[in-house]
């Protein structure tokens, strides 16, 4: 097989304590699914999940105890963090039940959702698709995937984010409104999930700006932290 031009390298994560890389096919976003981040972006309750979607290739890797570097992005003047759990899908499937989702996670990484929220918003005043606010180069840092097996209770950890050592995000996975497996029996209602999809599961309230020079610090209990400078 020929190509016109050499294909991409493979976008892939590294897995804690495992030589192999994490291939990443797809990345998928749930829209405000912590209730207060949802009253801070004035909307309100249990609402039906809804998803957004990044190019593979707005993956930054961050590898454990670095720390990483994103451009400040052309076009905005309001870049905004959110800080995430990241589901890893190991196993394909369509239409998976909330009882039998767990069985498709791989495994579970911490990653930040940078967001252009001027940009974000003024699409959303015309009515029109998020992917110039949500979409963008370098919009998706990650660290490396922990083993579900070696997660410990993902379900009731802890999730923050400080901004130059000030603490701007602090919650826990357990306020999701729609949890792990939830999010996983919507999202395959609607796409084939495959081997390689990574899930952007929400971020809680505390979402606000930063600027070049800022350093960002994260985590999720249980999983390798990341630490990402905007410059």
């Amino acid at each position: 097989m020929s190509f016109v031009f050499p294909p991409p390298v493979p976008v892939s994560v590294p897995i804690t304590g495992r030589p192999e890389l994490f291939p990443v096919h797809r990345i998928y976003c749930v829209g405000r699914n912590y209730e207060e981040h949802a009253k801070e972006m004035g909307f309100t309750g249990r609402e039906p999940p809804f998803f957004f979607m990044k190019p593979a290739d707005a993956v930054v890797v961050v590898p454990a105890g670095a720390t990483a570097t994103i451009d400040y992005p052309r076009l905005t003047k309001n870049l905004h963090h959110e800080i995430e759990l990241v589901i890893a899908i190991g196993k394909p499937g369509r239409n998976i039940a909330a009882a039998d989702a767990l069985g498709h996670v791989f495994g579970y990484a911490v990653g930040l959702d940078m967001t252009r929220r001027d940009l974000q918003n003024d699409m959303k005043k015309q009515g029109r698709p998020w992917c110039i606010g949500k979409a963008f180069d370098q919009s998706a840092p990650i660290g490396p995937i922990t083993a579900a097996a070696l997660a410990g209770d993902i379900g009731h950890a802890e999730i923050h984010l400080q901004v130059n050592g000030q603490d701007r995000q602090r919650s826990n996975v357990s306020k999701l409104i729609w949890n792990v497996s939830e999010t996983i029996e919507h999202l395959s209602a609607a796409w084939d999930l495959q081997a390689g999809d990574l899930i952007y599961s929400g971020t809680p309230e505390g979402v606000a700006a930063v600027v070049a020079g800022d350093t960002m610090a994260g985590g999720v209990s249980g999983l390798e932290s990341i630490r990402v400078q905007v410059r």
